[in-house]
């Protein structure tokens, strides 16, 4: 007869190989959620009492996560398997036929700071830092993550909570250092269709010789972001090591951010932002300095699209988020220069990945196509860079970024920075397309950027590169009856046909005011 330690230790190891699955991989893509598949009638969820979207621990012998489990009826799997999405399966470092074992997890407990969130209480420094550690971690469900978000955007976070938001972002990921006193970026607020100006810019900040290292997003609630664009003409998903060797041979990089481990929390949350299409000015400014930060800038220009259908719509909200950018920048000893710039129509021609692709190449080629007002914001704002980093004198930078990009030179480093990352490559072309025409004649009064951005992205954009917009029409045209103001670009029939009923539904896209 065993004494009573032995019996206990027994049974605990009894249990344990109760809770026992045979791992199952069954190439599901769930972003960044780890999802875990069980029977709902086997042992582990009748004994545990699991109901489907309970979160929990799965386990191997050297590492585990946090999974949200969904319920199987049928013979998908068999009682002693455990089915599990690409990022578990990632997570864990599973073999095939690996065993894992599944169970109960500890209580969040940032999720109770979350709460007091919700209810109008600030987070100090320690409670951002647990919360965003568990977000990192994968801790948190798409729901739990939803819950901070909203909470963040429903109440605004005050400037000691950005500040802490900040430290929190750049602290749970990688962070770079550069052997230079001076290393610059750029990045664009957003909410202006294709106002691609940041491959453009860094061209020809690179090849006056400054430093500067672009780490750029996805799209959040636009059809395309910089890392978007460039995935169509090179390779933008390097790690830290491969980043940095390319920065370090042609003085630039354009890659996206998520791949290199730089503030990572804030690709996760942009995720979430899209689907919610949320981006609060707290989370804004967190997410934008955060990735400069970790990136090693010193100096940063901030673009800023003010317009009535921009992200910032008004003055006073131009104000204010200006103040947030410049006065979190400064506490973390980081030189900021916002430019506002005007946000009332689209820059140029593209709205989606491959058409902006194929209007920054045009600038950069000096094609006689190029649109002037892409052409025109990107010489501006590599003219505060140069500027700003000590390139040229004050006064002398729009002169010198306009012979850089006349002269060949950017165009000339900007092939050499894709060669680096992995080579050039020719944008697709989309396979369908359709003009949305003028009803009436008239001139063009008002464009809405947010409706316009819509039809892009119900076309298929950002997912599908090819499609998107084109613009075929400017604030001030004089337009006839039957001239096209834009074209519809599709990858298949059915997203065109998605995008054209709602252009045919919101016909003011565009207003026309008879002559």
């Amino acid at each position: 007869m065993m004494a009573t330690d032995e019996v206990i230790a027994e049974g605990m190891r009894d249990s344990d190989h109760a809770n026992r699955l045979t791992a199952r991989r069954l190439g599901i893509d769930t972003l960044d959620e780890d999802v875990i598949f069980m029977r709902s009638d086997c042992d582990i969820c009748r004994a545990e009492g699991f109901d489907a979207l309970s979160r929990v621990l799965v386990e191997t012998s050297s590492r585990s996560i946090i999974a949200t489990l969904y319920q199987v009826t049928s013979g998908f799997l068999r009682h002693s398997e455990a089915g599990l999405s690409e990022s578990a399966w990632r997570r864990l470092g599973l073999d095939d036929g690996e065993e894992v074992t599944v169970s109960h997890p500890r209580p969040l407990e940032s999720l109770s700071k979350v709460r007091s969130k919700v209810y109008g209480h600030r987070l100090d420094r320690q409670s951002l830092r647990t919360i965003v550690a568990d977000i990192v971690a994968g801790r948190y469900s798409g729901i739990q993550l939803s819950s901070f978000i909203t909470a963040c955007s429903a109440r605004p976070l005050v400037r000691e909570e950005i500040v802490s938001l900040t430290h929190a972002m750049v602290d749970v990921g990688e962070r770079l250092t550069w052997n230079r006193d001076v290393v610059v970026d750029k990045h664009g607020v957003g909410g202006l269709p294709g106002n691609r100006t940041t491959p453009i810019v860094v061209a020809i900040v690179a090849a006056c010789g400054l430093t500067i290292p672009k780490t750029s997003s996805r799209a959040i609630t636009s059809p395309s972001g910089t890392a978007d664009t460039m995935e169509t003409l090179t390779r933008v998903d390097l790690d830290i090591s491969a980043m940095r060797q390319v920065v370090e041979r042609e003085g630039g990089c354009i890659v996206w951010g998520g791949a290199v481990g730089l503030s990572p929390a804030d690709d996760i949350m942009i995720r979430v932002e899209r689907v919610l299409d949320l981006d609060s000015e707290g989370q804004l400014v967190a997410s934008v300095l955060s990735k400069k930060i970790a990136a090693g800038a010193t100096h940063v220009v901030l673009d800023m699209p003010l317009g009535p259908t921009a992200k910032v719509r008004s003055a006073e909200a131009a104000a204010s988020l200006s103040r947030s950018l410049l006065s979190v920048a400064k506490s973390f000893g980081l030189k900021a220069t916002i430019v506002t710039s005007d946000g009332s129509q689209p820059v140029g021609r593209g709205i989606g990945p491959a058409l902006e692709a194929r209007d920054v190449l045009a600038v950069l080629q000096r094609a006689s196509h190029a649109p002037l007002d892409l052409r025109k914001r990107a010489l501006s704002l590599a003219a505060t860079i140069l500027e700003m980093g000590g390139a040229t004198a004050a006064g002398n930078g729009f002169g010198l970024a306009s012979a850089v990009l006349d002269d060949g030179r950017a165009w000339e480093k900007f092939q050499r920075i894709c060669e680096a990352q992995g080579g050039l490559r020719t944008p697709p072309i989309p396979a369908h397309f359709y003009p949305v025409v003028a009803e009436t004649p008239g001139r063009v009064t008002a464009i809405d950027n947010r409706r316009l951005s819509m039809v892009a992205k119900l076309a298929g954009a950002p997912d599908a590169k090819a499609s998107g917009v084109d613009v075929d029409a400017k604030l001030g045209d004089a337009v006839e009856k039957g001239r096209p103001l834009f074209t519809i670009n599709a990858e298949t029939p059915g997203e065109l046909a998605y995008a054209l009923d709602y252009a045919r539904s919101n016909r003011d896209i565009f207003t026309i005011v008879k002559p």
